[in-house]
């Protein structure tokens, strides 16, 4: 990359370097604000979107609509489609501005009214036009988070400084995933089991709606974006593709790391079929998916915190590969939990011997936990290690690229899973992204730096 590529005004060195200062002490002056901002977004925000998102409401919804696992697996993959060229475009529209709150605004606001579509489908459509219906906004869904998520990482790369983020996403997790956890088993509990106003699903995904709008609404009123002292010259999409095979022989070990991250997004494939597995040792009523769903969400309330600051502390690489090691650890367990139909703990109490009898649900439950602490690791890990790679004006590209890559692997992901989950069974399925999440492990132990140390450069 040349200099040439940035929008400098033609600063001197000594009027760069005091725009640089200036930036900086905006950043600071700030922080408590933006700080603020970011934790409402995440705690009211997040909590719906995890509440949509989860591995049990939606995809117990689609298989009570549709009976089939391929079906299930085809609206995560058309949610995950519309994000796979939508974050390259994005980012060619926002890395030339020196605000980009705006779009991201809106790109929020797109993304919340596919969440109100789902919702009020389920009241007005039945048989097929719902189902399809859904599968129409889940791809729209996608469409708009690719754009969207590259705009708000890149809020945060620029208000939050690189030894505060860890503890914010920490901070926002916990208070979110405590939130979200109790409305899970709420919801399970309550909206569903009594399926209120004859669809549960549907006012659970309403709540959903009503949470990330808050979220989005609070980060509006409460942002202030500074106006960084460079920015990339405005290009066309293609001119940026053609530039990518020089940012990954500039930055090896951020190649390596998108590689790592591709195989751990591939070994999402089992996420969707977690719940319906668990069907074969329990009931998928309301009452049992709260408390899976309470098992995996208040997963974030107990282990964010400890993701947060650990990073912060040791850099992102260590939590990202402790994730993947209990990914894999908890994949093995929901395995083998139909095995484990009585397994007898030592104790004071309980039976004639003493003890407790911990049965296929008790490690149903213990396996969402660790899936759950997984998934929120991998994901505070993945998204936070990125920002520290290259040149800063280079942030919304590498945000892009990781985005593009976790879209295609979670396109193709849910639908293979599916295929695999029908043809050779969940048995086998499972086994694949244990592969996958060990190939992954290694890369990033093997080949992949800790990045904390370099300096984040302005330009590469």
């Amino acid at each position: 990359m040349s200099e040439a590529s940035l929008e400098t005004a033609e600063k001197t060195p000594e009027s760069l370097e005091q725009a640089e200062a200036a930036y900086e002490a905006f950043v600071w002056k700030n922080l408590p604000r933006n700080f603020a901002g970011h934790f409402i977004h995440g705690m009211l925000g997040m909590t719906g979107f995890r509440l949509f998102n989860a591995p049990t409401f939606l995809p117990a919804y689609l298989h009570m609509l549709s009976g089939s696992d391929f079906i299930v697996g085809l609206g995560q993959s058309l949610q995950q489609l519309g994000g796979v060229v939508s974050p390259v475009i994005g980012a060619t529209q926002i890395e030339h501005r020196k605000k980009v709150l705006p779009v991201a605004i809106l790109m929020g606001t797109l993304m919340r009214i596919q969440i109100l579509g789902v919702a009020v489908a389920g009241f007005i459509l039945h048989g097929y036009p719902l189902l399809i219906a859904i599968l129409g906004f889940l791809f729209l869904l996608g469409l708009f988070s690719g754009p969207q998520s590259v705009a708000f990482q890149l809020l945060l790369a620029k208000v939050i400084p690189i030894s505060r983020r860890g503890r914010l996403q920490a901070l926002r997790n916990v208070t979110g995933g405590a939130i979200a956890a109790a409305l899970a088993w709420g919801a399970g509990r309550f909206l569903i089991q009594q399926n209120v106003f004859g669809n549960g699903y549907g006012v659970t995904f309403l709540l959903a709606f009503v949470l990330t709008s808050l979220g989005l609404t609070a980060l509006q009123l409460l942002m202030r974006e500074p106006e960084p002292p460079t920015i990339r010259a405005k290009s066309r999409v293609m001119d940026r593709i053609r530039e990518f095979p020089a940012m990954f022989a500039q930055d090896r070990g951020f190649m390596f790391f998108m590689i790592a991250q591709t195989m751990a997004t591939a070994g999402r494939v089992a996420a969707p079929f977690y719940i319906l597995y668990a069907g074969h040792s329990m009931q998928l009523n309301g009452k049992n998916l709260g408390l899976v769903s309470l098992a995996f969400l208040g997963a974030d309330t107990v282990t964010n915190l400890g993701w947060g600051l650990a990073g912060d502390k040791f850099g992102f690489r260590s939590t990202f590969a402790m994730a993947l090691v209990v990914w894999i650890a908890g994949t093995l367990l929901l395995m083998a939990a139909p095995s484990l139909v009585a397994v007898h703990l030592p104790g004071s109490g309980g039976g004639a011997h003493g003890g407790v009898m911990l049965g296929a649900q008790a490690f149903i439950f213990m396996a969402f936990f660790a899936l759950g602490a997984a998934q929120s690791g991998f994901l505070m890990s993945s998204q936070t290690m990125v920002l520290e790679f290259g040149a800063r004006d280079d942030i919304p590209m590498r945000l892009a690229l990781t985005a593009t890559s976790q879209g295609a692997m979670n396109t193709i992901g849910p639908l293979a899973g599916g295929l695999i989950a029908a043809t050779l069974g969940y048995e086998v399925l499972f086994g694949v992204s244990v592969a996958l999440l060990a190939a992954a492990l290694g890369v990033l132990l093997l080949l992949v730096e800790e990045p904390r140390n370099r300096p984040l450069r302005r330009v590469a």
